[in-house]
């Protein structure tokens, strides 16, 4: 028996990612999966290398790992993921010790790569980026609450400081009918919460429907009986439009919740991202949600330290960010990042200043974060269990998505709540980035 470990590092793409190689892996009766890295025949690391601190962590990691070959039962170590997509020759020129190469596109090739590299014979490579993805394809999902669920790889958007076209290709969207017949497996396994995702949502469809067609996806997705929640991430604001909206605000099973990453509202630096749409633009359509899906929750993204942001374009954006007041919000410091059109631009700004802009922006965000929360005091909330500390069981809103917003923390007490499952809570405190409810009634329908 082939005892393997699997280290997931970045986005929840990656971790999609590696639930397939874990599937690939399942149908090998000679591979056995083990949490314990000290007792593994191998070890597979699937990189993140989106900005230079994930590609820093990802080598630590790989390093790391490479130890375990000289102190523990490890005996090859498997790298796969965006990094080697990007640095494939680098990392096998300067980390020799790893034993095999994959990349976005051919993980699927994971049991064979392993067989060879525990036999001492080097495998594996790097195929063009764009992989295929399908509802036949076996994946472990290894929690009881959510799935992820990728309805595209790649992008087209071209923004100037994103490497994600060379790491993962242009679009290419799964039907809807196969996202259809993959969504049916994860709720018959027991799943009641699906989240949508790929590298920008609202784009899904255009390279095989000629159109954007997420809305026609959601519209086949909430005929799901046993489906409770649907979650959407990575929706570019500037692709949001009246079908879409409709279809929000008319389907109960949506949660009221977008990710809109706006990166930034300066004209001049949008333009330089080559982002389309301008702050008046994205204003509109986050007031247009606001009123037409009343109590809707809004996430985004921005980047300090652009090249060529100066004092008056971040002023512009913290005045953005002050009056439309996102209900959650994450802040990145850009990263120059090579074979991007913005790693050449002129006007790169230091690194001190991108922290400080960073940190007046999170500032900013932390008392509008905990102003929204505390309107949530005496309200009542359905609420998905995630799991149980010794004081607590660990929930989350149909306004939070895992692991980047608001826990609510439910004091134990006589009931006795299932991990996975939805209940109605009341908010009794409100912090910046916490809650504390009480549950209230019984599973809902």
């Amino acid at each position: 028996m082939i005892k393997y470990a699997l280290l997931t590092l970045g986005c929840p793409k990656n971790e999609v990612d590696s639930q397939y190689m874990q599937g690939f892996l399942s149908k090998e009766k000679e591979f056995s999966y083990t949490s314990d890295f000290e007792t593994a025949d191998t070890i597979i690391i699937n990189t993140c290398g989106f900005i230079q601190d994930a590609k820093e962590e990802s080598i630590d990691t790989i390093l790391t790992a490479i130890n375990y070959k000289n102190e523990y039962s490890c005996q090859s170590v498997i790298v796969t993921g965006c990094l080697t997509q990007r640095y494939s020759e680098e990392l096998a020129a300067e980390i020799p010790e790893i034993d095999a190469i994959l990349g976005t596109s051919n993980f699927d090739q994971i049991a064979s790569v392993i067989k060879a590299s525990l036999a001492g014979k080097k495998s594996g490579g790097i195929t063009k980026a764009g992989f295929e993805y399908n509802s036949a394809l076996p994946r472990e999902i290894d929690n009881q609450v959510f799935a992820y669920l990728k309805i595209a790889e790649g992008c087209n958007n071209n923004c100037t400081y994103c490497s994600i076209p060379q790491i993962r290709g242009p679009v290419k969207s799964r039907s809807i009918a196969d996202v259809y017949r993959e969504a049916v497996k994860i709720v018959d396994s027991g799943i009641n919460e699906l989240i949508i995702i790929a590298q920008d949502t609202t784009q899904y469809g255009v390279d095989i429907y000629g159109r954007p067609a997420l809305a026609p996806l959601l519209k086949k997705l909430v005929e799901i009986e046993d489906l409770k929640w649907i979650r959407l991430l990575y929706s570019y604001p500037e692709f949001i439009d009246d079908e879409l909206i409709d279809v929000l605000a008319a389907e109960e099973k949506i949660c009221n919740y977008l990710d809109l990453p706006i990166q930034h509202s300066a004209a001049k630096i949008r333009k330089l991202m080559n982002r389309k749409g301008n702050s008046q633009e994205i204003a509109n359509i986050i007031n247009k949600l606001r009123k037409r899906i009343p109590g809707i929750k809004l996430r985004t993204s921005l980047i300090t330290g652009f090249p060529g942001e100066t004092e008056a374009d971040f002023a512009e954006l913290k005045d953005f960010v002050e009056e439309y007041r996102f209900d959650r919000l994450g802040v990145f410091e850009f990263s120059r990042e090579e074979g991007t059109a913005a790693y050449n631009l002129p006007d790169q700004i230091p690194a001190a200043v991108k922290a400080a802009r960073k940190e007046e922006i999170m500032q900013l965000q932390q008392e509008i974060s905990l102003q929204k929360n505390q309107e949530l005091i005496g309200q009542q909330l359905e609420v998905i269990i995630e799991g149980k500390e010794e004081e607590n069981y660990l929930a989350r809103s149909r306004y939070d998505a895992p692991e980047i917003d608001n826990q609510i923390y439910l004091p134990i007490r006589d009931n006795n709540l299932e991990i996975g499952k939805i209940y109605q809570a009341v908010i009794k405190e409100a912090f910046h980035y916490d809650l504390i409810g009480e549950i209230k009634d019984e599973l809902t329908k």
